[in-house]
């Protein structure tokens, strides 16, 4: 069965923050979201962007885990998905809702200034 390349992508994000949230047992692994998926034009390589919450201990640990369950993730995708050749899976960070959170927190800060200044 031929899929496009975005919905082959959407399809094994899904499937993978599934099999994260409701399967891998390694306690190193915390709370991880899956962000993107990124296909290589051969379809080969699958680079795994997540979002990591805690600490950078906590982030390293995370991916220790995560990068030990690679294979085991790559063969439930090969069951899951009918695609004849199931790509490569590389994880990588993706800092997007940390920065977030940042953010957030700053402009939070800005407008209780801004609230302490006109009183």
């Amino acid at each position: 069965m031929a899929y496009r390349k975005e919905k082959l992508e959407e399809l094994i994000k899904r499937k993978t923050a599934d099999f994260i949230l409701k399967e891998i047992k390694d306690p190193r692994v915390g709370f991880v979201s899956v962000t993107k998926v990124e296909l290589s034009s051969d379809f080969s390589l699958a680079k795994v962007s997540v979002s990591v919450l805690g600490e950078p201990k906590d982030i390293r640990k995370s991916f220790e885990g995560l990068n030990s369950a690679a294979g085991y993730i790559q063969h439930y995708l090969g069951k899951e998905i009918s695609i004849r050749h199931v790509p490569k899976i590389e994880f990588h960070l993706d800092s997007s809702i940390s920065e977030g959170l940042r953010m957030v927190d700053l402009i939070n800060n800005l407008n209780g200034s801004a609230a302490d200044e006109a009183e």
